[in-house]
């Protein structure tokens, strides 16, 4: 799997940016004016087969006409050969701003990231397989596609900014000169091939290919993200402003914390797209409530970007990016704050009408040979009149006793017996399912820290710190009885506690003692501090590879457990190539 770090960059590019860039600066500070274009952007002919879209807003022909020229179909140059997210388009405005000095003010540059998003946005298909790009997600993805071209993009972004990119076929062309001529370095690093030509026919016998590797990106993205797709074509036709105005039944998780329930009213504002919102939600865990406000804007007729604090306070600001389902009945994604919006958690909302909605349970597993469990199920509309016969949690387990019932919480006591068949539960409340809502096990076979492998980033100075959050997760092996297969039961979080260890990559470096620390029961790292320091050898900085331990007891009275990650502890980001902290919703 090749890890994509979202938020980074790669040497090549930092190189890139240090050696040929210097006139390209962040468009933040009065000291630092971008050098301008030396010409505006020229003005090709498109083919007719590859369309265009017409722009009919004077916003959008006010704030760009000045370089992209209009034909007699009312197409403007590159834009209207190009669709993208709401983030693609503000990326695309803030960097007219730092290099073509385009002269936008705030609010014109919403109207005409509305306007761009709406009219040359992405299907809901289309976005799908790149959504972890805008819920800014540190994942390993495999890409499916072309490896040459993951290859040639990857060098400096991750490949969901491609994805998440329809062009025409010239405009495909114009954006990779467009990088050769900003970036000359990556002509010989990784758009040329190095080494002469080749002269040996391929294994099915037809001569070699040897073409460019930019060359072969360019004829691969040509054809796997065209302008035209049958997906825009549908989707345009019947966009339009979801009704979202009401009550939604909120679940979520956070790591370190675990999940969360509430709910989250939503009420229309001065425009179809415009909402505001006011979210109030628990952790089961601890107990905790949380409530919050904020406000929301719907792009392409499916898009939630929001914001919301907890009582005004920017501290506690959140971003939201969301996906309504064309039924408008449930929103999912995610919300996320940190200077590498690294800190998050992911939510499901369901609409609230008349009926019962289950949204979860306050335990993600129930041990066999256990009795007098409590387990509180939450949601909306549940019934306040209920029997432990109208709870179902399958063969095996029995509601004994219906301790309480309100509309969002319902609290039973349950036995399992001995016998009862391991595997993931369906819970039915008053004959409404919630689909694998717990697991069944009979024991805890091994400890997993989730994620596999985290990123940190030492910070503080001048650079914000990127912080890594890590659980202890529970599995069974599952009916197999064989560890690290696709039967294995996931069990939920465990309590653990934390260590970090030195993990081995050059000798004597003592990583461990200057990366940072590891809160012993939250599982939370906070990296040190960036720039030299005089106590390690060489006056280096405070990265380096260590090794985060989880040491859990599952089972009380049993044998502890231990699992471990990789962390890498890095530099921080000295220049940004996103901008991440888009303010597309609240303002």
């Amino acid at each position: 799997m090749k890890r994509l770090i979202l938020v980074g960059t790669s040497a090549l590019a930092l190189l890139v940016a240090t050696a040929e860039l210097r006139a390209v600066r962040s468009w933040s500070g009065p000291d630092q004016t971008p050098t301008p274009a030396a010409q505006p952007t020229p003005t090709a002919k498109p083919d007719d087969d590859d369309g265009g879209i017409p722009i009919t807003s004077e916003a959008v022909r006010t704030a760009c006409g000045d370089c992209h020229k209009s034909d007699d179909k009312q197409r403007m140059s590159r834009i209207s050969y190009r669709r993208t997210t709401p983030e693609g388009w503000q990326e695309t405005i803030r960097r007219m701003v730092a290099l073509n000095k385009a002269q936008l003010d705030p609010a014109q540059a919403r109207d005409v990231v509305k306007y761009l998003s709406d009219h040359l946005g992405l299907a809901p298909e289309e976005l799908k397989p790149a959504s972890f790009e805008v819920e800014r997600r540190l994942i390993d993805f495999k890409y499916e596609g072309d490896a040459e071209t993951e290859r040639v993009c990857t060098s400096c972004h991750s490949i969901g900014r491609v994805m998440l990119q329809r062009r025409s076929a010239q405009e495909w062309s114009l954006l990779i000169a467009m990088h050769r001529g900003y970036y000359p370095l990556v002509d010989f690093q990784v758009f040329r091939r190095g080494g002469p030509a080749s002269t040996e026919p391929g294994a099915d016998g037809r001569p070699p290919d040897n073409r460019q590797p930019y060359e072969k990106a360019i004829a691969y993205l040509k054809g796997a993200y065209p302008l035209k797709t049958p997906e825009w074509a549908a989707w345009s036709a019947t966009m339009r402003s979801p009704q979202l105005a009401g009550t939604w039944a909120l679940k979520g998780y956070e790591g370190g914390s675990g999940p969360f329930f509430g709910r989250m009213t939503i009420t229309a504002g001065a425009t179809p797209d415009d909402f505001t919102t006011d979210i109030t939600y628990t952790y089961p865990r601890s107990g905790r409530t949380v409530t919050r406000s904020g406000r929301a804007l719907i792009y392409t007729g499916y898009q939630w970007r929001g914001r919301s604090t907890v009582g005004g306070d920017d501290a506690t600001s959140l971003r939201e990016v969301m996906t309504v389902d064309r039924d408008w009945r449930t929103l999912s994604g995610r919300w996320f704050t940190g200077g590498y919006d690294e800190l998050g958690v992911d939510v499901e909302l369901t609409r609230v009408g008349r009926e019962p909605v289950v949204s979860g349970l306050d335990r993600a597993s129930l041990k066999t040979s256990s009795s007098g469990q409590t387990v509180r199920v939450y949601g909306a509309n549940l019934p306040a009149a209920v029997a432990p016969r109208d709870v179902d949690f399958g063969r095996g387990v029995t509601v004994t006793r219906v301790e309480s019932a309100s509309p969002t919480v319902l609290s039973v006591v349950v036995d399992v017996a001995a016998d009862a068949p391991i595997g993931a539960r369906d819970v039915v409340v008053a004959g409404v399912v919630s689909r694998g809502a717990v697991v069944v096990y009979d024991k805890v076979d091994y400890v997993k820290v989730s994620p596999g492998w985290n990123m940190a980033r030492v910070g503080g100075n001048v650079f914000p710190k990127m912080f890594a959050q890590f659980e202890a997760v529970g599995y069974n092996n599952g009916p197999d009885g064989k560890p690290d297969t696709k039967d294995d039961l996931a069990l939920g979080p465990f309590d653990a506690l934390w260590t970090i260890e030195e993990y081995t990559a050059t000798f004597d470096d003592d990583d461990v003692k200057f990366v940072g620390e590891i809160d012993g029961q939250r599982g939370l790292f906070t990296p040190a501090l960036d720039g030299p320091n005089p106590a390690r050898w060489g006056n280096r900085n405070n990265v380096g590879d260590v090794w985060v331990v989880a040491t859990s007891t599952p089972t009380p009275g049993g044998a502890p457990m231990r699992a471990r990650a990789h962390l890498v502890v890095t530099v921080p980001l000295y220049m940004r190539w996103d901008f991440s902290n888009l303010n597309l919703g609240g303002r």
